[in-house]
């Protein structure tokens, strides 16, 4: 019998609407003698039963919701789970084989992340329940998958909150230095074990190609083009000349790389910081059509949202001045803690400073396969704008 975890009077209302994190100062009873990671039941203050939890004593997410009917965590339960979350893949990106597998909690899956790239599975546990079961996990990735490789990108600052150290490496399989895949039709070659997060950045994979519609006989600058991604897109895609800007050497070689491996003449990357390179631009009257906008978080912590309103308004107010009557201005957000509405309400803002009148084309978020629950905003963080500036 599991044991017990009981919340106190009037904190189960979040948990019936569908979200799946207790936070530790919402329990009444903690259940006694139980290891990070182990199952218990959640209740409610007189008794009733919310669902099984993985738990954790020194978290602030003391536990997070799995289900009702789940009794145990073993290889039964990933592969029916991981085999949901793969037929939704399948379905959805049925020619490729480059896409995030399993999205945490999206997937019912709390703290779990596997992405894959073609034969390669990269994987992150997040939480101490995930963490004690990496090695059943690797067992159902290969009963199902059988991959070339599993590694493990267990190197995120958030595995600390669980009390979890950082580690990568290689878990099972034989690791080629770089991983060649295609995303959008174009060809990639990727260092699993040292690119960012996973790898690679696969929640914008169809903003991505949402580009392409925008860009035709165009000038487009990609700021903070990475390993290239949306210049990668526009560049085919009917574009007159691609620029990106990146300021990490490493990521502007890496882009450069996959431009030949695409065989693409018309894009070029320049290693330097975005908001000088916009003031240069800006000053020197350098204008073009196309303005990507993509930076990394500006708040990755609540305390940090002060600042980022400033930057964001600041890059988005540069990027709309360099931009020609009629031009298309792509900005996006991964900041968590910069909700939606705020996010909108800075791109007006640094229109009206740049003097500028915009219309919203599109608003768009993380892909799919990056999956959202409506009762946890925790869920939600990628926000982008598609605007036509007048």
């Amino acid at each position: 019998m599991l044991k017990q975890l009981v919340l106190k009077p009037r904190e189960a209302r979040r948990i019936r609407r569908g979200h799946l994190w207790v936070f530790s100062n919402e329990v009444r009873e903690m259940p006694s003698d139980c290891e990070p990671g182990a199952l218990v039941r959640v209740l409610t203050h007189n008794g009733d039963f919310l669902g099984n939890a993985i738990f954790h004593p020194h978290s602030l997410i003391t536990a997070r919701l799995i289900g009702k009917e789940v009794e145990a965590l073993d290889a039964a339960f990933f592969l029916e789970r991981i085999e949901s979350a793969t037929r939704f893949r399948e379905a959805i990106f049925a020619e490729e084989t480059c896409y995030r597998l399993v999205h945490g909690e999206s997937d019912r899956l709390p703290g779990l992340i596997i992405d894959r790239f073609g034969d390669y599975f990269v994987i992150q546990t997040l939480s101490a329940g995930m963490d004690a079961r990496l090695s059943t996990i690797c067992d159902v990735l290969e009963q199902r998958f059988q991959p070339q490789a599993i590694i493990e990108r267990n190197d995120s600052g958030l595995r600390s909150y669980e009390e979890l150290e950082q580690r990568k490496g290689v878990l099972r399989g034989d690791l080629q230095p770089n991983v060649e895949f295609v995303e959008n039709g174009l060809r990639y070659s990727v260092n699993l074990l040292e690119g960012q997060k996973t790898g690679f950045f696969l929640d914008q994979k169809l903003n991505r190609l949402a580009l392409r519609r925008y860009v035709q006989g165009a000038s487009v600058l990609d700021c903070f083009s990475n390993q290239g991604g949306f210049a990668l897109n526009a560049a085919p895609a009917g574009a007159a000349q691609v620029i990106g800007v990146d300021v990490s050497g490493g990521a502007v070689a890496h882009a450069e790389a996959h431009a030949r491996l695409n065989s693409l003449q018309n894009v070029t990357f320049v290693e330097s910081d975005v908001f000088k390179y916009l003031q240069k631009q800006r000053s020197d009257r350098v204008t073009t059509d196309v303005v990507v906008v993509d930076p990394p978080s500006f708040a990755p912590r609540k305390k940090d949202v002060g600042a980022a309103k400033r930057a964001y308004r600041k890059l988005n107010e540069l990027a709309i001045g360099v931009l020609n009557p009629g031009g298309i201005l792509v900005t996006a957000s991964c900041s968590y803690h910069l909700n939606e509405e705020t996010f909108y309400r800075l791109i007006s803002e640094a229109a009206q400073r740049a003097s500028r009148d915009l219309q919203l084309l599109e608003q768009r978020q993380q892909s799919p396969d990056h999956p959202i629950l409506p009762a946890m905003p925790e869920t939600r963080y990628l926000k982008l704008g598609i605007f036509r500036v007048l």
